[in-house]
């Protein structure tokens, strides 16, 4: 009987081990970011600011619709584009083919990580000049900056995630003696994914403001050269216009990312 009287007073543990797992909220970015433009409105519209200095988000909608209109505004986003798309499909193979290199070969390792640690810290668009003297001033030196730039978190980002792949698990596969190819395929790059994804968000965010500055510095087209100018005219509600285009770039980039990630590594 008491064993009996026990049982039914027993009650379901809750689980408590589910980790840390934040979900995307898309309602609460809405909400947050509606509540920020109508805050900036209701002082553009109350407090008297002047537009000179600070337009309102309904002035900067309506600069932002007469340049698509235009269509002036499309043709410099896709140079941007072009730019963007270039350097960083350059930069990121050539950092992804170094950073597997130090993660798996040990001359790799000590050589690039001595090249890596030298050189990453200098500012890349300090280098443009220098590209413009060796490569000219059409697209080759800003594709260059912009690969440049791109070529070093990348390179950095795949090694951490190759030293990041449990040791036991490639182990075991030679154990069973895959070849060392299959082994990089099936066990380093899925456990370095992760890592590497990472690293792609950084420099995708470092190439577009490489490509900003560099079309600021020695460009007529792009996105770049579109903020100088109307910056220089102190048409500043064509300036943010430009400045919303240039977040809504990046948030589509951060946008296919995730995907990405959600597709590949959703064993997380």
């Amino acid at each position: 009987m008491p064993a009996d009287r026990d049982s039914r007073n027993l009650r379901p543990v809750p689980f408590r081990g589910a980790g840390f797992a934040p979900r995307d909220s898309r309602i609460g970015g809405a909400v947050a970011l509606v509540g920020l433009i109508a805050l900036w409105q209701t002082a553009s519209s109350f407090l008297h600011v002047s537009p000179l200095f600070l337009p309102s988000p309904l002035a900067i909608a309506a600069a932002l619709w007469r340049l698509i209109v235009q269509g002036d505004l499309l043709q410099q986003i896709g140079i941007s584009a072009l730019r963007i798309a270039a350097g960083w499909s350059l930069g990121a193979v050539a950092g992804l083919a170094l950073g597997l290199g130090m993660g798996l070969f040990t001359f790799a390792r000590a050589a690039g990580y001595s090249v890596v640690s030298a050189l990453f810290p200098i500012p890349k668009i300090a280098l443009l000049p220098l590209m413009i003297l060796w490569l000219g001033i059409g697209e080759t030196s800003k594709v260059a900056t912009i690969a440049l730039g791109v070529f070093f978190p990348t390179a950095i980002s795949a090694a951490s995630g190759v030293d990041s792949v449990p040791r036991n698990l490639i182990r075991m596969a030679q154990s069973f003696g895959l070849p060392f190819a299959d082994i990089v395929r099936k066990v380093v790059l899925p456990g370095a994914l992760p890592s590497i994804l990472a690293g792609f968000r950084i420099s995708t965010s470092i190439a577009l403001l490489l490509v900003v500055s560099a079309e600021m510095v020695g460009a007529e087209k792009g996105i770049g050269a579109f903020v100088m100018q109307a910056g220089n005219l102190m048409q500043t509600d064509q300036l943010l216009a430009g400045v919303v285009v240039l977040s809504l770039m990046g948030l589509a980039v951060a946008r296919a990312i995730g995907a990405f990630e959600r597709r590949f590594i959703d064993w997380r």
